[in-house]
């Protein structure tokens, strides 16, 4: 039997019907979708349902599975669900904007639940090793002012370590930044980066 591609899309904007990252990634999802019509898609609103790890998710964590109460199991059970999601995926799509020069804090947030010793990474003889392995993400970026990849740029470098952290190497960065210096033109260069990267279904 065929796989069927999974495809997951991570939106981080916290104004996800405006945000001109989310339109980015429609045009991203519909570009996959022309490579492959029945890939697989889920969504999920990174604004939407999150919580921030406290010192009760610490301790149910660091606590071996089989010896957690049923409030630790349940602290950790969203935890689980987004690393669920995330193991699913064969293909990840994440949208975020740059804020302050940094990740939105509920991007933040989602990273630290899912980056997980000894289930999205493990410490070994050699260091950390990443065991979501095999997947390949694009990660559309958008910014105000500070142009990628420059020294206030604490966006993109730091996405593709945390990728990494948990095995997933294969990472494109598609960026549409200086908005607020052309918003046209910046807009336009990351539907060319996507288009690029697959060109076999441009329009």
């Amino acid at each position: 039997m065929q796989h069927v591609k999974r495809i997951l899309r991570l939106d981080a904007s916290a104004n996800p019907d405006e945000s001109d990252s989310s339109k980015l990634g429609d045009h991203l999802i519909r570009r996959l979708k022309q490579a492959d019509p029945d890939a697989d898609t889920r969504e999920r609103n990174l604004n939407q349902q999150l919580s921030f790890i406290d010192s009760s998710w610490i301790a149910a964590n660091f606590t071996a599975k089989g010896e957690r109460s049923d409030d630790q199991s349940a602290r950790l059970s969203l935890s689980d669900q987004l690393i669920a999601e995330l193991d699913w995926a064969d293909h990840i799509v994440l949208t975020t904007p740059m804020y302050n020069f940094g990740v939105p804090a509920t991007l933040k947030a989602w990273i630290d639940l899912v980056c997980r010793a000894g289930i999205t990474f493990r410490y070994g003889a050699d260091g950390p090793e990443g065991l979501l392995k095999g997947k390949r993400v694009d990660i559309v970026i958008t910014t105000g002012g500070a142009p990628l990849g420059s020294p206030v740029d604490f966006v993109s470098g730091y996405l593709r370590q945390v990728f990494a952290f948990i095995g997933i190497d294969d990472v494109n960065i598609i960026g549409a930044d200086q908005m607020n210096v052309d918003a046209k033109a910046s807009f336009a260069r990351a539907i060319t980066q996507i288009e690029q990267y697959y060109p076999a279904f441009a329009a």
